[in-house]
């Protein structure tokens, strides 16, 4: 067993039964906290990627992203639009006053939107979804079905992986592990809609952890697409063999905001 593997099965051990606790006992206040404070550690392994050494810009973009995602848990969505519409202007007009040449001005802002938005608004839905009718089954659905996934690809691409998948984003996937994705997750999820008692017919629920899977491996090649702009390998190390938070938020963000808007549409 390679340290890699030694690494990440040791912060696993450490890390699941702590998430398994969150979901299945923890009070949907303490969820909230927890993943409000991801989402903050997330925006500060962001923005240290897209400006190193720039401590100011750092700081506001996390406090940009920040904001919004405590909006996001906290402000009801029908009144959260002028509070997201003050953030955006308020960010405008710091670029007006930024260092640098004009160009460098609008690239750094398009970033912060970027990683404002990305993850300061995709990431809380977590808490949103939470909230919601069985939310705390969903919430497990969708992690079970993404680990699942997310464990396949690693041990298949590793021993059976040949072709490819984006060489240029993520030199590392291949697609006989992206299958084992989509496979892992609708046996997994098939297996995780049974024990979670979660109301839906059995093809329901194949479909959703097919989609889930395709976007959770969508979103892992998102993020390594920034991180590959900017010559980065892991988003942070904050968690030995997987890297920083972002890395582990990553193929999440995608299935947990398709999961919070299909329930609120097809089973409200």
């Amino acid at each position: 067993m390679d340290g890699n593997l030694k690494a990440r099965i040791g912060t696993a051990a450490v890390g699941l039964p702590l998430l398994v606790w969150l979901v299945g006992w923890g009070t949907p206040w303490l969820f909230s906290i927890v993943f409000f404070v991801l989402t903050v550690a997330a925006l500060r392994e962001y923005f240290a990627m897209i400006c190193p050494g720039d401590s100011g810009h750092q700081a506001w973009g996390i406090l940009f992203g920040s904001a919004i995602g405590l909006t996001v848990m906290v402000v009801p969505a029908s009144s959260s639009a002028p509070w997201l519409s003050a953030f955006l202007i308020i960010l405008f007009a710091s670029a007006l006053w930024s260092d640098g040449t004009l160009a460098d001005r609008l690239n750094r802002l398009g970033w912060t939107l970027l990683g404002g938005f990305y993850i300061g608004f995709l990431v809380p839905q977590l808490a949103l979804l939470f909230e919601l009718k069985d939310g705390r089954a969903w919430v497990a659905f969708v992690f079970l079905v993404i680990m699942a996934g997310d464990t396949s690809a690693y041990f298949v691409g590793r021993h059976f992986g040949t072709r490819k998948l984006a060489p240029d984003l993520s030199p590392g996937k291949t697609v006989e592990g992206s299958i084992a994705y989509v496979i892992g997750s609708i046996l997994i999820g098939m297996i995780a809609a049974v024990l979670l008692a979660l109301p839906v017919a059995t093809f329901e629920v194949a479909l959703l952890a097919l989609i889930m899977s395709l976007l959770g491996q969508i979103g892992d090649l998102f993020e390594s697409l920034i991180k590959r702009a900017f010559a980065v390998k892991d988003s942070g190390e904050l968690l030995p063999g997987h890297g920083g938070v972002l890395d582990r938020l990553d193929s999440l963000i995608f299935p947990v905001v398709f999961a919070t808007f299909y329930l609120k549409v097809m089973h409200s």
